[in-house]
């Protein structure tokens, strides 16, 4: 992944999971929609918003 060293450590995550959390991180740029109302097939809402 080209944007990988750029992420914040993954502390605690099963591995993939920064895949996971970056995809939810573009829905809600593309969206423009509230953190609360991400999908949770990427994750707690509260973790994307904290790594973005």
């Amino acid at each position: 992944m080209l944007i990988g060293p750029l992420l914040p450590a993954e502390r605690g995550l099963p591995s993939g999971a920064g895949q996971r959390y970056f995809e939810g991180m573009m829905c809600m740029a593309g969206a423009g929609a509230q953190w609360r109302h991400l999908s949770n097939e990427y994750g707690k809402w509260n973790s994307i918003f904290r790594r973005y």
